[in-house]
């Protein structure tokens, strides 16, 4: 059997194996399985308004598994990708309040500020791993919990004196979209759909047509022989990590820009960043796969809190059985392995 053939496969097992976990786990706790199911569907695609739902939380997964994926195949391991879609989500917010602007302008250029936020976010722990050894995973996790407390803060002192929110953004800066919302039943489904889009040919274009993208792969499969054949291994490690913060700076604008239109002092985590991590992983770090894990994923989020009120089943399991495809996924080698020898059986 063929490695493409492989890769193909071992999510979709991965995904068959956590869902049927799970539903064992559903049988054992005393629901109904299929009831649950049933529900879960209805409540991601049962009717326009959760379609539309469905789509909105589609959008920042695209975003937060592309800039998770882009340091992966890179050589980069950025943890991080959840403190910058919250500067991102802020940078935006702020240019939406702070000036009065044509639409053509205003919108872009709120659109640019996430981007542009996220990437500084993201160029200080790629400095300090090109400029001092100092590894991207202990900084990138500890720089998370400063972009909560610091965009708190800023939100709290500078944008919002008595209140724990800003202003709404102006309309200009706007991403909703009276056609989507008329399509789905007035969900928040916004046009950050296809911003997303956008950047999934992005990140194909330049990491599988561009001789940056070949310098930058280059780079994380081997840095010495990087450095021997003449490329700059520093500005390389930093320009993965900048790339990769803009993705996820404009998962921050989707949410600030299309879905709620403000930004308020958060209390914990969105957790979108981290569910980017493993929308990563399932899609084997390709930008279809990527696509098609943040559909799955957001399907089984905005679907789950259907579950209680239709079928009584409790929507934390589906994050188990998050967890599980996850957990499954990691264990690919293993999966693999069971492959190998089902496919030299065939032969024999």
């Amino acid at each position: 059997m063929s490695s493409r053939l492989q890769n193909i496969l071992v999510p979709i097992i991965a995904v068959l194996l956590g869902v049927l976990v799970g539903t064992i786990i559903m049988i054992i706790s005393g629901f109904d399985a299929v009831a649950g199911f049933v529900a879960l569907w209805d409540g991601a695609f049962g009717e326009s308004y959760f379609t539309g739902e469905t789509v909105r939380q589609i959008t920042p997964y695209i975003l937060a598994g592309l800039a998770v994926a882009f340091a992966f195949r890179t050589g980069l391991f950025n943890i991080g990708v959840e403190g910058q879609l919250i500067v991102g989500w802020l940078a935006a917010v702020w240019v939406g309040v702070a000036f009065d602007l044509p639409k053509i302008i205003h919108l872009p250029l709120a659109v640019l500020a996430a981007a542009a936020a996220g990437a500084f976010w993201a160029f200080i722990p790629g400095f300090l791993k090109a400029k001092y050894r100092v590894h991207e995973v202990i900084v990138t996790i500890m720089l998370n919990y400063t972009a909560l407390h610091i965009t708190n803060y800023i939100i709290r002192t500078v944008l919002s004196e008595k209140s724990d929110r800003t202003e709404s953004i102006a309309e200009t800066a706007s991403l909703r979209s009276p056609f989507f919302e008329s399509l789905t039943d007035y969900s928040r489904m916004h046009w950050g759909i296809v911003i997303a889009l956008i950047c999934v040919f992005i990140m194909w274009f330049i990491l599988e047509r561009t001789t940056r993208g070949f310098e930058l792969k280059a780079v994380g499969f081997n840095q010495h022989a990087s450095d021997y054949a003449g490329m700059n291994v520093k500005r390389n490690i930093i320009l993965s990590m900048v790339i990769s913060g803009a993705f996820a700076g404009l998962a921050g604008a989707m949410e600030g820009l299309g879905t709620f239109g403000y930004a308020s002092i958060k209390g914990g985590f969105t957790g979108v960043g981290f569910d980017g991590i493993a929308v990563a992983l399932l899609g084997a770090n390709s930008p279809i796969g990527i696509v098609l894990a943040a559909i799955l994923f957001g399907s089984l989020k905005v679907g789950a809190l259907n579950m209680p009120l239709q079928a009584g089943v409790p929507n934390e399991l589906v994050d188990i059985i998050i967890a599980l495809i996850v957990f499954f996924v990691a264990s690919s080698y293993l999966i693999r392995l069971i492959i190998k020898r089902f496919s030299k059986k065939g032969v024999k």
